[in-house]
């Protein structure tokens, strides 16, 4: 299926996910939802709503808090021919079934030659809100990066959202789809009709020269206000968006770098062993040596996350400290920097109210 071509309108992230997920079920008999809370009244933040009435009990239903059971009977159903959308809310709960994602639904096709194949979509949120803290907030998707036969998606938009969706319900592999909660209520230009974005394949979402910015997942968005704060102060910051995490589009990124000469990569994550630390040491292995100038990281602080705003604002990368650091990398000799305050605060942090 090719890229949209009709008129698009705004559509927020939450309903672009479900009207991807929505059209896959319209189009395929063989796609089914189900996993906690997929048909109570708040339908997983609005992602699923309408579906239970449009499609049945048989194809949208919730299950028991049994994540390890359940994705057993998910991997079952897609090696059956199914093409099942589990979702287990927060990425934090999928630890409780790693041996039936890393052992089975990951090796499968390859223990069985290509004769079984796995076309599974697990769905997870990551990410700060009200007081989610140190078990409801973690971004583990390095974890999954790290396992051959795992695709990993983080899409920072509602465009590419709906694509990546449709895209991973068509895949015959299993996908580990990662959505940030502060970016359910973002909109974007999103077309009606069905379509997707090819998987694996970064997008370079703002030109620049001086600095390569990476983001993950909802750190596009961050770094995308503070190439805005940069650019105020004669600093000019490329913006690329992986949009997949496995397979990793290096090329694109590596491109970039050659021409800026310094990269700066923000996570939603733990720096050690993490998507920044991966991606950093591609960079290395494809550049030419001196291409370069400087390559750093950002990402978490080695501590769980903590759960009072005062704490957030030091432990999460934001506008402010991703500008200051280009700036410090951009003119190392010049006085510190910092950006005013309240432009560096985004909209939809204002905004957000309160959990699920």
């Amino acid at each position: 299926m090719s890229s949209p071509s009709n008129s698009p309108r705004q559509l927020s992230y939450v309903d672009a996910l479900r009207e991807a997920v929505d059209l896959e079920m319209s189009h395929d008999e063989r796609v089914f939802v189900f996993g906690l809370g997929v048909s109570d009244h708040k339908a997983i933040l609005g992602s699923t709503a309408g579906l239970l009435d449009k499609y049945g009990p048989e194809r949208v239903f919730t299950t028991p808090m049994s994540e390890d059971a359940m994705t057993g009977v998910a991997i079952g159903a897609a090696m059956a021919g199914m093409r099942p959308v589990h979702v287990h809310i927060r990425m934090d709960f999928m630890m409780l079934c790693m041996n039936q994602l890393v052992n089975m639904a990951a090796k499968t096709r390859y223990m069985f030659g290509g004769s079984y194949k796995v076309p599974l979509v697990v769905r997870s949120t990551i990410g700060k809100s009200w007081g989610q803290g140190a078990q409801h907030s973690q971004a583990l998707y390095s974890m999954f990066m790290h396992v051959p036969g795992l695709k990993v998606i983080a899409p920072s938009n509602a465009h590419d959202a709906k694509g990546a969706m449709a895209a991973a319900i068509q895949d015959d592999n299993p996908v580990i789809f990662v959505e940030h909660r502060l970016l359910y209520s973002t909109e974007a230009n999103v077309p009606e009709e069905r379509y997707t974005i090819e998987l694996g394949k970064a997008r370079v979402v703002r030109q620049g020269t001086d600095v390569t910015l990476v983001g993950v997942s909802n750190m596009v968005v961050e770094c995308l206000r503070a190439a805005e704060l940069l650019e105020e102060i004669g600093i000019s910051a490329e913006v690329i968006d992986p949009i997949t995490l496995a397979p990793l589009d290096a090329h694109t990124i590596s491109r970039s770098v050659a021409k800026t000469k310094r990269l700066l990569i923000v996570d939603n994550a733990w720096t050690a062993c993490g998507a920044s630390a991966e991606i950093l040491s591609r960079m290395i292995e494809e550049l030419a040596p001196g291409t370069a100038t400087d390559m750093r990281r950002m990402g978490f602080a080695p501590t769980p996350c903590p759960t009072t705003p005062a704490l957030e604002d030091g432990f999460y990368p934001n506008p402010s400290t991703i500008s200051t650091k280009v700036h410090e990398m951009v003119r190392a000799d010049d006085q510190p920097w910092t950006p005013d305050p309240e432009k560096a605060e985004l909209a939809y942090q204002k905004q957000f109210k309160g959990p699920f």
